[in-house]
């Protein structure tokens, strides 16, 4: 098929180059002319396992196209697929802004019975919104429909390829058989339903799972006021299959690119139409207030803050990439700064992307071992691989205090206070 992917961000390019490994000629158009000419020499805006082979060995097999120019982009496409971001409003829903400016874009280059597609994260209706931009614009028969996404970054090659369900939001009989079509190559279950049904089931998955973090947290809790362990109740409440043992994560909280944006969007959609004062709400209240009850506990529990060296291991959001949207460092990093800490630091991948996001007190180290040189704390923030088998003897030679905050459960306390460490994990 010919196809075209409108923003050449995370979502976008994972997309135009899964499809065009299907044999699909896919033209990628984002407006920024910077990030196409890197693109176009092959250079990836941000780091994800598989994707620059992937988009490399397409590009130069004439399937990939990247281009700043919607006139190169849209006419010969059956297919389009909006990926642009949809960032939270001023009044906490989604801002539609780049959706409405990416059609008005499209709307005079469009073949007749285009199929426009929205993969962006939009709450119900977003449809028809569309569909009256298109009419006021063209007499050309043009069908929408929503295919969310649900990939994870670190892991969205291997998702795409392998998706656990391909949401096709359309009431069209021919748009249905189009999509089911496109998505053939792909072996996870095909799930029809309604435009509407599938945005809004976008934001129930994601909104869910935010659930599940936030509530093994508020179990953590209790869990250290009482002597329980975390990492057995999971154990016993994964013995119930309606519950499973799968998706508990206690620890800082949720981050990234989609969790805190998705919960407060749903909310503010919620009470937008009269559904207020919900679970959504305090999801994200329970979020908020998450690191802020950590550091307190930490600082309480050592003794301060103030003069403290800490190695904080762990920069991106998440193992696996670089991304630094809603991290935990970004918000661990200032507070200790302000309670009169220093700090040293280290991630595999994302020691580029904090460079721009900290300020300069902040210094890197080009490994685990040398980020504690001399440091009175370790804060273990992200559960990359390197991190869960560290040398405990060499880190406590070369530490000058012997505090082990371990935010991620890697590490049984018996071994770490075994090397002569002061250990914090999380209910435990």
């Amino acid at each position: 098929m010919q196809v075209a992917v409108i923003g050449a961000g995370f979502v976008g390019v994972v997309t135009a180059a899964i499809f065009s490994k299907f044999g699909n000629s896919v033209v990628a158009v984002d407006i920024d002319k910077r990030k196409i000419t890197s693109l176009k020499r092959g250079e990836l805006p941000f780091f994800e396992p598989d994707l620059k082979d992937l988009v490399s060995e397409n590009m130069k097999a004439g399937r990939l196209v990247f281009t700043s120019s919607f006139k190169e982009a849209i006419p010969s496409a059956e297919i389009i697929l909006i990926c642009v971001g949809t960032p939270s409003a001023a009044n906490g829903q989604a801002d539609l802004a780049y959706v409405f400016s990416a059609v008005q874009s499209m709307v005079p280059f469009l073949n007749n019975r285009a199929i426009i597609v929205i993969k962006s994260t939009v709450p119900p209706s977003t449809n028809n919104k569309i569909e009256q931009i298109i009419k006021k614009k063209t007499k050309k028969r043009i069908f929408t429909a929503s295919v969310p996404e649900f990939l994870k970054e670190g892991s969205a090659v291997s998702d795409s390829l392998n998706p656990e369900r391909v949401i096709i939001g359309s009431t069209d009989k021919w748009v249905i058989d189009k999509l089911n079509e496109l998505h053939k190559p792909l072996k996870g279950p095909k799930i029809v339903m309604s435009p509407e049904s599938a945005q809004l089931t976008k934001y129930a998955s994601n909104a869910y799972l935010a659930t599940r973090i936030a509530f093994i947290n508020e179990i953590a809790n209790l869990c250290e006021k009482t002597g329980a362990d975390v990492e057995e109740v999971i154990l016993g409440l994964g013995g119930d299959k309606r519950i499973g043992s799968h998706y508990w994560y206690p620890g800082p909280g949720y981050g990234g690119s989609c969790f805190p944006k998705d919960v407060k969007e749903l909310s503010a959609y919620a009470s937008s139409v009269n559904e207020r004062e919900g679970l959504f709400e305090k999801i994200d209240d329970l979020n908020e207030r998450r690191i802020p009850n950590l550091i307190a506990k930490y600082e309480a529990g050592i003794g301060g803050l103030q003069g403290k060296v800490v190695c904080v291991l762990g920069l991106s959001f998440k193992p696996n990439t670089d991304d630094l949207r809603e991290a935990p460092s970004t918000k661990f990093i200032p507070k200790l700064i302000s309670l009169g800490a220093k700090i040293q630091t280290y991630d595999p991948k994302a020691m580029e992307s904090a460079k721009r996001w900290f300020p300069k007190v902040v210094s890197y180290a080009q490994d685990a071992y040398t980020a504690a040189q001399g440091s009175d704390v370790l804060l273990l923030l992200i559960e990359w691989d390197e991190f869960k088998q560290l040398n405990l003897g060499i880190l406590k030679k070369r530490m000058r205090g012997n505090i082990f905050i371990d935010t991620r459960n890697l590490y049984n306390r018996e071994t770490v206070e075994s090397k002569g460490f002061k250990y914090f994990g999380i209910g435990r």
